[in-house]
């Protein structure tokens, strides 16, 4: 078994769509639209997805623009070769950082977080095997 996407239900699709391919680097691998049931849907990923790796699936209900995050939810990690270059890139491009780059509490893996426009956290964690490129670029 392994994990083969987390769908993450926002508010506006286009906008969503922009924050994680321009500001994370992903791509767009593919959309569809479901008139009869009124929702759309848009697969992101890094390195083509599956099988590589796992996607994150945008769910967009046409009649829906925001949601309750609730309490149980926690964050989406990605690995970086550099969460302090990952931040500067992610500023420059209009993305909002939420913890800047540095060593978790306790120990010394280096870790930031920047939030969508829906308000989700994704967690940059800096590890040495994404220097070859994989992750956040």
């Amino acid at each position: 078994m392994r994990i083969l996407h987390t769908m993450l239900r926002v508010g506006h699709l286009e906008r969503s769509i922009a924050f994680y391919t321009q500001v994370l680097g992903m791509s767009l691998l593919r959309r569809s639209e479901n008139p009869e049931y009124r929702y759309s849907l848009a697969f992101l990923g890094y390195e083509g997805g599956n099988p590589a790796q796992a996607e994150l699936e945008l769910t967009f209900n046409w009649d829906t623009d925001q949601y309750d995050l609730g309490t149980a939810y926690g964050h989406i990690a990605i690995g970086v070769p550099d969460a302090y270059a990952a931040c500067a890139a992610i500023k420059a491009a209009g993305g909002q950082v939420t913890r800047e780059a540095g060593p978790v509490k306790g120990g010394s893996t280096v870790i930031a977080f920047v939030t969508d426009p829906d308000g989700y956290k994704i967690e940059l964690i800096q590890r040495a095997e994404d220097q070859a490129g994989v992750g956040l670029r």
